[in-house]
Parts: structure tokens; sequence; C-alpha cells
């Protein structure tokens, strides 16, 4: 019995494997999600520690009713070195043998899954073992030779007898104990309320008949819908990077953090669309519920109805009354949106004024779509704030589409923080975005754009503790948003804490090594440390992925000027002024250069000319260091008055 009950748990480093409940827990309780089979490789070689398994015998162990090529091995153990946390170049857990196979090098100990209660058992099973042996072999048993003695025998054979008994319900209790404690640690982890949930893109069946932004919008719809005070659901932004056909849902419930996945697969054929959803733990890969709906395509609002009204009835949660509100009857309108926020979501300049497109379709198709013209305004606010055009010429745009969009649904939070946000940016009206951030907070807490629009606000008011709270709980409800994730980097900056700043920001460029926003915040805070040369490679790489972007052109210069390469920066100078003559270049870029040279005129001439046309970037005066050495120029000093 002992030797089962130890050959259900393995242990090494800080991981055990539980074979009978087929986990892998980190620490004391952290489940680590695993699909099967990468679980059964993992067990397979933790069983053969020491030894060297070869490939084809680890294929035909874990597959071992289908034949799979070796990549199929080769992901899972990369998949393993991941989990257990193994860098690049580390052989703590798993070894590669050139030309034969792996070999688990940890240390592994067979180990009880209740140390205490199986060693209490273990003990009294001794004590009781020995009691009756000493019962058996005693002489006073076999014989009595007067009256007096036969008493004092009987007396001893029945307190060992008692004794025994004790020991027996002892033995009994600690095993009742023990399996107490097993049951209610298993009921913590499965029946405890679920907090989190995520709703993978679902997949279309088919790659022919692939569509990108249903697939997108299903999972958009659904997550609107179960968003509410009672669960965290994560949002499309961090999501739509697993729309990948073969991403493993248990691996991407466990990157975004969440307890339970909602995936499936959509096909659509002569206007009908069929959908398959399910509902599982990441913990353990359990199916929570599942469903197949085949409706014809018009009743596609109906099936999202549905399904989420069956996920809330397995998660025990209520759907938030907000979201039984229909946004639009109008499957066409519905499915133009949708294909505006599928290229949105990108972030590049030619596919942002592609959504632009759309979200105008979209809008002709249902003039009364609310979300439609909150999605318009948050592509324009993206040209000038991301796409460097011209503010004064785009910023109205943004906000009379912004406006309609708050006139026709005032309860969509949406609207208020995109409104907000542009209160901010171009109005600098910042008493009036502070009430619309506070309004979309108010109808919903757990929106990450509101939360990291608000952080800015304050960041730039001088309010920077607030500002840090709500960019981080902008980051912990949507952890894999780039942008929130480089926006935090740069309001820790802005702070005064430039190793923080980088921290963070090389944390986002490990998520995603070319992501222009987080390579020019990192450029900014290397300045702000004196690493130049750091700064100026940050920004060549920017450059690389967006050669228009004038903004890394600008803090590449300055790191140049500051590192005391003035013909460099020169040069780099007149050739952003010669682009200036053939396309827009914000004047506040220009500013920085001039500054960083030392021509304070000229600098300010530029801020001067960045406040006439509404340059966004100048909320950034009061908390940006850099243009520190121009505070008590009396041109400057009115610039911030005004």
């Amino acid at each position: 019995m002992t030797n089962a009950l130890q050959s259900q748990i393995y242990e090494f480093s800080e991981f055990r494997i539980d074979v009978v409940k087929r986990l892998l827990i980190k620490g004391d309780d952290e489940i680590i999600p695993l699909t099967p089979k990468i679980f059964d490789t993992l067990l397979y070689l933790v069983e053969n520690s020491g030894k060297v398994i070869e490939k084809d015998e680890l294929m035909r162990e874990i597959w071992t009713d289908t034949i799979v090529e070796e990549n199929n091995l080769n992901k899972n153990i990369s998949v393993l070195r991941r989990v257990l946390g193994e860098k690049p170049g580390e052989h703590r857990f798993i070894v590669t043998v050139p030309g034969s196979g792996y070999k688990f090098v940890a240390d592994v100990r067979v180990s009880e899954p209740s140390a205490a209660a199986v060693g209490l058992t273990l003990q009294l099973q001794t004590q009781n073992q020995s009691e009756i042996e000493n019962l058996k072999s005693d002489p006073s048993t076999q014989k009595q030779s007067t009256k007096e003695e036969g008493q004092r025998t009987n007396d001893k054979k029945s307190n060992r007898i008692r004794r025994a008994a004790m020991v027996g319900a002892l033995i009994v209790g600690a095993g009742l104990l023990g399996f107490y404690f097993w049951q209610m640690r298993t009921k913590s982890v499965t029946d405890a309320p679920i907090k989190t949930i995520a709703v993978l893109p679902f997949k279309s069946l088919g790659a022919e008949n692939r569509n990108e932004a249903l697939e997108l919008g299903m999972a958009d719809a659904l997550i609107s819908k179960l968003g509410g005070e009672e669960i965290i659901v994560r949002p499309l932004s961090s999501v739509s990077r697993y729309a990948a056909s073969n991403q493993d849902s248990l691996l991407s419930g466990r990157e975004l953090g969440v307890e339970t996945i909602l995936d499936g697969t959509i096909q659509t054929a002569d206007n009908r669309i069929r959908i398959s959803a399910r509902l599982f733990r990441t913990s353990d890969g359990k199916q929570l519920w599942t469903g197949q709906f085949d409706e014809k395509f018009t009743g596609i609002f109906a099936v999202q109805d549905s399904i989420s009204e069956r996920v809330a009835a397995a998660l025990k949660i209520t759907l938030g009354s907000r979201e039984k509100r229909r946004l639009t009857e109008n499957v066409e309108a519905y499915q133009l949106y949708m294909k505006g926020r599928f290229f949105l979501l990108k972030a590049t300049k030619p596919e942002t004024e592609t959504s632009i497109s759309y979200f105008q379709q979209a809008i002709a198709a249902d003039p009364n779509y609310a979300l439609a013209y909150a999605g318009l305004a948050d592509a324009y606010r993206g040209q000038t704030v991301g796409g460097e055009m011209r503010s004064n010429e785009i910023m109205p745009k943004a906000k009379a589409a912004a406006l309609r969009a708050v006139e026709l649904d005032d309860h969509l939070a949406e609207a208020h923080a995109i409104l907000g946000a542009i209160y901010f940016w171009y109005d600098w009206d910042w008493k009036a975005s502070e009430k619309e951030h506070q309004r979309a907070l108010d109808l919903d807490p757990n929106i990450p754009d509101a939360l990291q629009f608000y952080a800015h606000l304050l960041s730039c008011r001088g309010q920077h503790a607030e500002a840090l709270a709500n960019i981080k709980r902008a980051r912990e409800l949507d952890p894999l948003n780039l942008r929130v994730n480089a926006i935090e980097g740069m309001l820790l900056l802005y702070a005064g804490q430039p190793d923080e700043a980088i921290s963070r920001l090389q944390k986002t460029l490990e998520l995603a090594p070319n992501h222009r926003l987080a390579l020019v915040m990192i450029a900014r805070a290397y300045i702000e440390k004196g690493m130049f040369a750091e700064a100026i490679a940050a920004t060549n790489k920017a450059r690389e992925i967006s050669p228009v972007s004038s903004e890394a052109i600008a803090y590449g210069t300055y790191a140049l000027a500051r590192s005391g390469k003035h013909a460099e920066a020169k040069a780099a100078l007149d050739e952003l002024l010669k682009s200036s003559t053939e396309k827009y270049v914000p004047p506040y870029n220009i500013a920085l250069i001039y500054n960083a040279l030392g021509e304070n005129e000229k600098a300010l001439d530029y801020l001067e000319k960045a406040f006439g046309e509404k340059d966004v970037r100048m909320v950034w005066l009061k908390v940006e260091s850099k243009w520190n050495n121009l505070r008590k120029e009396p041109r400057f000093a009115e610039l911030m008055r005004r």
C-alpha cells in the first residue's frame, strides 16, 4: 500500500507530478496546465530519469495508436522546457542527446501525497503490529500457574487488546483525516468560484473558407456579453494573437493567466453558419460545457446569445445587464464593424485606413450603430497619435464620431473612453477628459482602454501614483496588450523611475521584439540613463520596422546629439526637414532635435508651431524631462500657461 501511494507523486526541483490526478504542480499549489500528450511526455521522461530515451521510443509510448512526425515530439519538448522555466542554453531538466534522444537530468524523488498523514499511518501500523506480535508470543497466554497469576495475565491481555484496538482506531482516523484534507484540497481546486476566462478567436473549418474577421467577431461578441463584475474576461486585444488554427488552447489559457477557456469552430456554407463551442478548465483540461449550433447566418446574434447564456450557467454567473441590449440588429453592419476591428487591431498606418473604410460602411448600413462610431473615433485617434497625421485635420473627425456614439448610447463605456481620450489629446480640456473617463469606468470598471487613457491623463497632470495604479490595472486585465505594456513603461519614466521603465519595456519586447512603440519608449528611457548607444540601436530597429516614423528618427537623433555626435545629428535633422516638405512631420519632433543641439530659439519656434497645429504630443511638455533646460525660458512658460 505504501509503494502504491508513493508511486503516485514524483518531485523534482520546485515541481511535483501527481500521476493519479495527472497534474503538474509548481510550489505549494500552482497548477501548471498541460495537454494530455505533453503531460505524458514529461511523465515518461521523469519515470526514466537519468536514462537516454530514444526519440522513436518516446514517440511509440506517447502516440501509441497514431503515426506522427518527429516534429510533434520536438514541439512537446520545447513546450516542456518553457513550462519548466529553462532558458535557452540551460539544461536543468531536459538534455538533448545529439543523434539519439532526450534525457531527464534533474534529481527525481518519489514522495507521498500527504507526508504527515501517511507518516502517522505508518508509525501507527508499526506500533499496532508490534503490539499484536508481542501479544501472540507472550508466555502468559500459554499457561496460568495460579488463579492470581491468571487474573494478571487476563488483565494484561485485556489492556493489550484495548491498546491494539485504540491503535487501529487511530489508523482509521489518520486515514480518514488524510482523505478529508486531500478531498478538500481537490475541492478547492475544482469547485472554487471561477473568476477569470478567455474567449479565444473561433477557428474556421477549412483554410480556403477562413474568415478572420468573423473568427474575431465571435470572440469579441462573447467577451462583451460575459464581461461583468462577477468574472474577468480577457479583452480582444489580448486574445487576438491566438487566432492561428493550430494554437494549443490550454497553453493559450496558461499564457493569459485564466482559469477557463472558451473556444470553438465556425463553418459557413450556403448562407448558413455552423458553430461548435466548448468551455474547459485550464488546470486539468476538464470540459465544463459543449454545444453545437446550426443556423441561417442571419441568426448569428441568437447563437451568440445562446452560447453566452449557457456558458454563464456553467460558470454560475449572471450576464451583465448592459450586455442584454442589442447594439445592432443589422447583420451586414455587424460584419462590416468586425472587419474594421480586425484591421484596427493590426495598428499599422495602411490597415488603420482600411479599418476606417469598414467602420464608415458599417455606419452606412446602420446609421444608429453606436459601437461603429466609437470604432471610427478610435481609428482617427490612432492616425494622429501613432500615425503622425495632422491633428487639426483628423481629430475633429474623431471628436464628431465619439460625440455621435455617446449621443446614440450614453451607456456605452467604449464611447465615453474614446471621447475622454480626444478631450485629452486634442482639446487639452483635461477636466472634461476626466469626467468622460470616470463615466466609462463607472459603466465598466474592467475596460483596459479607459484605464489606459485615464492613466495617461493622470500622468501628464503629475499624479504619478494614481497613473501607475491605473495602468497596472489595465495590464492585469489585458496582460498581452503590447500598447498597454509599452505605455506603462513610459509612465514609469515620467514618474522618475527609468530603471523600472526599462525593465517593463524589456518584458514587452520579449513578447514582441519588433514592437515599434516599445522600441521608441525604451530608447527614451535609455536617453534618461545616458545610455545613448542603446537608445540609438533601439530607434534604428524601430525605423527598420516603420521607416515613415519621424518619432524614432527624432529620439535617435536626440541621442546622437547628446552623445556628442553633433555632425551626424545635424545631418539627420537636415534629412528630416527635407522630408517635412514632402509629407507631414510633427513639429514637436523637430523641436526635440533642435533642443538636443542646443538651438533653443529654433526649438521654441517649432514648439509654438506645434501648439498652433494642436500637435497631440504637446501634452507631454510638463512631464517630459528632455524639456527641463527650457523651463525658465519665458516663451516656454507662456506655452505651458496657454
